[in-house]
């Protein structure tokens, strides 16, 4: 038997092989659908709600923006025209986050 020959029968067993794979993999797949439903139910379900989030959000932005303050240097009055303008901006951001994600 030549060279020739035994990489013949080596890429019909490796083809062979592979297809055997693939329908198994193709049968784990379509026996896996039902569970996957049942999976995605719980994760597309409703979730938190706009009020809910809004009152999340406030103490999320409030805890945030007391942490950035501190940590200016100025103190809380030094940035208050800064803080004030942030708390509306990463409150909506938050809010409407929270809401969406959750």
């Amino acid at each position: 038997m030549s060279s020739d020959d035994k990489d013949k029968t080596q890429a019909r067993a490796t083809l062979v092989a592979l297809v055997v794979v693939g329908l198994l993999a193709l049968a784990a797949t379509v026996l896996a659908l039902p569970l996957l439903g049942e999976a995605t139910d719980g994760i597309f379900s409703a979730g938190v709600g706009l009020k809910d989030a809004a009152v999340i959000s406030f103490f999320v932005t409030m805890a945030l923006l007391v942490v950035f303050a501190i940590s200016s240097g100025d103190g809380l009055i030094g940035e208050l025209q800064f803080i004030l303008g942030g708390f509306f901006s990463f409150f909506i951001v938050i809010w409407l986050l929270i809401a969406w994600i959750f």
